[in-house]
C-alpha cells in the first residue's frame, strides 16, 4: 500500500518518536504543568484562608440548610457546647405535623458540625424531602470548661424531649441519627432515657471497639501499641486541660499514607479545572479541628476505645446509674460498610454479642436491632455520598414508622430493585413502596453476626491486658510526670502549640498570611484567562499518570508492612502469659471479661412473660387481626417483614375501640404485646383468638379480608405459611370471603 504525502505527513507529525511531535508535546505539557502549579497553589491559597477565617467565627458549620436556634446548651445548669437546631424546608412549605421528627446528631471526633447536612442529597435534606420535620444537633470549637461526657448526654435529653414538646400532633416519638461518634454517645442517652427517643440509626458507629479480624482493622490496636491511654493524658496536660482535636485527625489521615500525603492533593491538581471546589467544600469541613475538655477525652480513651466497657454494660453515671445499652426500647438500626476501615462492621455490630448469649435473650429483652452493611462505601461516604443518602438513608426514613413496629430480634435490612413484576402489582393494588427500591427486613440469627469474623478468647485477653497496662502506666504518669507538665504550662503555650501543629501548620502556610503567596491571586487570573490544558494522550501526561501511581504503590505497600507490623508487635506483646499474668489476668483459658447478670431486668422480664400469656383473651377485632398475622408470619417462609405489607396495613387503616385511626405508637404497643403473647404460648395465644372477634358474620369478614390482605401483599403464601393463613381463615368463620391475594409470583 502507498501512503499520500498528507498521510505520510500526518503518520510521522503523530509518531511520538518524531523528535518535532515529541517537542511540541513537552512544550504542551510544561505549559500545563505550569498552569496547573500556579492554580493547585491559588486553591490551597483559598483553602488556607477558608480555615483562617473558620477559626475566628464563634460556631463554623459546613450546613448548607438554613436554620434557627432552638436551645442553646451553654445556657444549660449544666452548660455544654451543644446546641439544637431547626432546619427550615428549602421551599418554605411546613412539614406535616403528624409526621414524627428527626434529629441528626453529628460526630465530635475532631471534626466541626455539619456533614450530615452537607449537601442537598445528605441525611438532613433526604429527612426535609420526605416532609419531615427535621433538627440538627451541633457544637462550637470549644467546649465549656469542666462539661463531661455526661453532661452532654444529659444536654441531649433535654434536646430530644423540647423537640417533642414542639410536636405534639406527631405519629410517633423523634428519630435519631447518629453519625460515627455521635452514635454511642446518643445510645448512651437512649440507654439512661429509654422513654424518650424513637428509632435509632447508628450510621458508621464505633460500639465494640475491641472487634475486628487479624490482617485488617489496625486502628484497634493503636491503644496497646502507645501503651494505652497515658498519652492522652499527656496530650491534655500539654494544653493545659484542653485536648486538640487536630489529634485525632491526624490519626485518620495516618491510616491512609498514599491518600493523605499524595493522592488527595494530586487529585485536584491533575484535574485542576473541575476538582477545585469539590476539595475546598470538603476540606471546609477538615481543615478546622474542635477541642474537647481533657476530661472528656481521657472518659472516651479509658472507657471505649481501650477499655471497651459500653459494650460491657460497666459504665455508670454519676448517680450511679447503669449505662447498659439492653435498656434501649427503641429499633436501633446499625449502617455499616465493609469498605469502612474505621468503623468495620465487627466493630459497628459485636456489641450485640457482647450483650447477648443468644437469640432468645435477644428477643426476651424486648429489643429490635436492624443492620445494613453497605459492600464498597467508605466510612464518610456513609453519611456524605448521594448515592447512599438517594438509597440507604432514603430508604430507612421512608420505612421508619415500619421499623418502629418490628417485633423483637435481629434483622437485616435488604434493598430489592423494582423489578417489572413489582410494578405491575403496584398498578394492581397501588403504590406500596414509593421510591426505586423495596426494602425487606429478614430475620437472622447471632450466627450471622458471627460470621463476620472477630476474637476468639485469647484475642479478648490480649485487649483486655491492653486495659490493665494502660491503668497502670496512666497511674504512674498521673503520679511522677503529669504534676511536672502541668506546673510548665499556661494557656498561652498550650495555644501557640496547637497552632504549631503539623495538620494547622499546612493551612497557615498556604494562606495569605504567607507573603510569598502575595502574588499568586493575580497570577491565577491571568492563568485561567490564558489556560491551555494539555491533550489526554500526551506522552509526558501519561508518564505522570503513571510515575503517580508508582507513588501511590510505594505508599500502600509501606502501610500494609506497617500495620502487618503492628498487629504482630501487638499480638505477641500482649499475648505474652508473663504480661497477663503480672497484671493480674487469669491464663486458665477461660473468657476475660464476662457480662453480670441483671436480676431486676430478668425480673421484669419474667413478670412481663406471666402477664402476657394471662392477657390472650383480651382485646378486640383490631387485636384479633394483628395476632392473626403475627401468627402466620412467625412461619419459616415469611422470614422478612416486607414494607408493602405494612403500607397495606397503613392504608386500611385500622381503628381503635372509640373508632379512631389508630397511631403509630399505639399499634407498637399492641403488636408487640401480641407478639409476646405468641411467644409465651402460641397454640394458646390462637385458640383465644375467637374471643376476640365479633359476633357480626360482616364484622368477621371484613377482619378477614384485612388479614389476607395484609398477608398477601407481597405474593402468594406458600407451605406452612398457607397453612397458618388458613387455620386462622376458619377461626375468623367459614362465612368469610376469601379474598385474592394481591398479586401472584410468576410461574405460580
Amino acid at each position: 500500500m502507498t501512503l499520500s504525502d498528507d498521510q505520510r505527513n500526518s503518520w510521522l507529525n503523530t509518531w511520538p518518536g518524531n523528535p518535532f511531535n515529541l517537542a511540541q508535546q513537552a512544550t504542551e505539557y510544561w505549559v500545563d504543568a505550569v498552569q496547573r502549579s500556579v492554580l493547585f497553589m491559588d486553591v490551597l491559597r483559598d483553602r488556607g484562608d477558608e480555615s483562617n477565617h473558620r477559626a475566628e467565627q464563634t460556631a463554623p458549620h459546613v450546613l448548607s440548610f438554613e436554620f434557627e436556634v432552638v436551645m442553646d446548651g451553654r445556657h444549660l445548669d449544666r452548660p455544654v457546647n451543644y446546641g439544637l437546631l431547626h432546619i427550615l424546608q428549602p421551599d418554605g412549605i411546613a412539614p406535616d405535623p403528624t409526621k414524627r421528627p428527626f434529629i441528626v446528631f453529628d460526630p465530635r471526633a475532631g471534626h466541626g458540625p455539619g456533614i450530615g447536612g452537607m449537601k442537598h442529597d445528605s441525611e438532613i435534606g433526604v429527612v426535609l424531602k420526605a416532609g419531615h420535620p427535621c433538627y440538627f444537633v451541633g457544637f462550637t470549637p470549644h467546649p465549656v470548661p469542666g462539661q463531661t461526657i455526661e453532661d452532654v448526654c444529659k444536654a441531649e435529653a433535654k434536646f430530644i424531649a423540647r423537640v417533642a414538646e414542639l410536636h405534639p400532633q406527631a405519629d410517633g416519638k423523634p428519630a435519631l441519627i447518629g453519625n460515627c461518634q455521635a452514635g454511642w454517645q446518643i445510645m448512651m442517652t437512649s440507654a439512661l432515657n429509654p422513654d424518650l427517643v424513637g428509632p435509632l440509626v447508628l450510621a458508621g458507629a464505633p460500639l465494640s471497639y475491641w472487634a475486628g479480624v487479624r490482617g485488617k482493622n489496625p486502628l484497634r490496636y493503636l491503644g496497646g501499641i502507645l501503651g494505652g491511654t497515658w498519652m492522652t493524658a499527656l496530650a491534655g496536660d500539654l494544653g493545659n486541660g484542653v485536648f486538640d482535636g487536630a489529634a485525632l485527625v491526624a490519626n485518620f489521615e495516618k491510616m491512609n499514607p498514599s491518600n493523605t500525603f499524595w493522592s488527595k492533593n494530586y487529585n485536584v491538581y491533575s484535574k485542576i479545572d473541575t476538582e477545585a471546589q469539590r476539595f475546598l467544600d470538603f476540606e471546609k469541613w477538615w481543615g478546622n479541628p474542635v477541642l474537647l475538655n481533657a476530661e472528656e477525652i481521657q472518659y472516651i480513651t479509658d472507657s471505649l476505645f481501650v477499655g471497651n466497657r459500653l459494650s460491657d454494660a460497666a459504665l455508670l453515671d454519676s448517680q450511679g446509674h447503669r449505662i447498659d445499652l439492653r435498656n434501649v426500647k427503641s429499633p436501633i438500626v446499625v449502617f455499616c460498610s465493609w469498605g469502612d476501615d474505621i468503623t468495620p462492621p465487627q466493630q459497628a455490630l459485636g456489641w450485640v454479642l457482647d450483650l447477648y448469649e443468644d437469640d432468645a435473650a435477644l428477643v426476651a429483652g424486648g429489643q429490635t436491632i436492624i443492620y445494613s452493611m453497605h459492600q464498597s462505601i467508605g466510612h464518610l461516604g456513609i453519611f456524605v455520598s448521594a448515592s447512599v443518602a438517594n438509597k440507604e438513608h432514603e430508604e430507612f426514613t421512608a420505612a421508619m414508622d415500619m421499623i418502629d413496629i418490628m417485633p423483637p430480634g435481629l434483622y437485616e435490612a435488604v434493598f430489592l430493585d423494582k423489578d417489572e413484576e413489582m410494578l405491575q402489582a403496584e398498578i394492581a393494588s397501588g403504590d406500596l413502596a414509593a421510591g426505586d427500591y423495596v426494602m425487606r427486613f429478614e430475620r437472622r440469627n447471632l450466627d450471622a453476626l458471627r460470621a463476620l469474623g472477630g476474637n476468639d478468647v485469647a484475642d479478648e485477653r490480649r485487649f483486655a491486658t491492653v486495659a490493665r497496662v494502660s491503668e497502670i502506666n496512666k497511674g504512674l504518669y498521673q503520679t511522677f510526670a503529669s504534676p511536672l507538665v502541668k506546673s510548665l504550662m499556661t494557656d498561652a503555650t498550650a495555644e501557640r502549640l496547637r497552632e504549631s501543629h503539623p495538620l494547622r501548620m499546612r493551612y497557615t502556610a498556604f494562606s495569605s498570611k504567607n507573603p510569598l503567596l502575595n502574588q499568586i491571586p493575580a497570577l491565577a487570573e491571568k492563568v485561567r484567562a490564558e489556560r491551555k490544558p494539555v491533550a489526554k494522550d500526551n506522552i509526558f501526561l501519561q508518564m505522570q499518570e503513571a510515575w503517580s501511581k508508582q507513588i501511590v504503590d510505594a505508599l500502600d505497600r509501606y502501610r500494609d508492612a506497617r500495620d502487618q507490623a503492628t498487629e504482630n508487635i501487638f499480638l505477641g506483646v500482649y499475648g505474652s502469659p508473663v504480661l497477663q499474668a503480672l497484671v493480674g489476668l487469669s491464663t486458665d483459658g477461660g473468657k476475660p471479661r464476662r457480662i453480670g447478670r441483671d436480676i431486676a431486668r430478668e425480673a421484669a422480664t419474667t413478670a412481663n412473660r406471666a402477664a402476657a400469656a394471662l392477657r390472650t383473651k383480651e382485646g378486640g377485632v383490631t387485636e384479633a387481626i394483628i395476632r392473626g398475622l403475627l401468627y402466620i408470619f412467625r412461619s419459616p417462609e415469611m422470614s422478612a417483614a416486607d414494607e408493602r405489607a405494612f403500607a397495606a396495613m397503613r392504608q386500611l387503616r385500622l381503628r381503635t375501640s372509640d373508632d379512631k385511626e389508630m397511631s403509630v405508637t399505639l399499634l407498637k404497643t399492641i403488636l408487640r404485646e401480641q407478639y409476646l403473647m405468641l411467644q409465651v404460648d402460641e397454640e394458646a395465644a390462637v385458640n383465644d383468638l375467637p374471643l376476640l372477634l365479633p359476633e357480626d358474620p360482616e364484622s368477621r369478614a371484613a377482619a378477614l379480608g384485612i388479614v389476607r390482605q395484609v398477608a398477601g401483599a407481597t405474593g402468594t403464601l406458600t407451605g406452612e405459611a398457607a397453612v397458618r393463613l388458613d387455620r386462622v381463615a376458619a377461626i375468623f368463620g367459614p362465612q368469610a370471603p376469601k379474598l385474592a391475594v394481591v398479586r401472584k409470583k410468576k410461574g405460580a
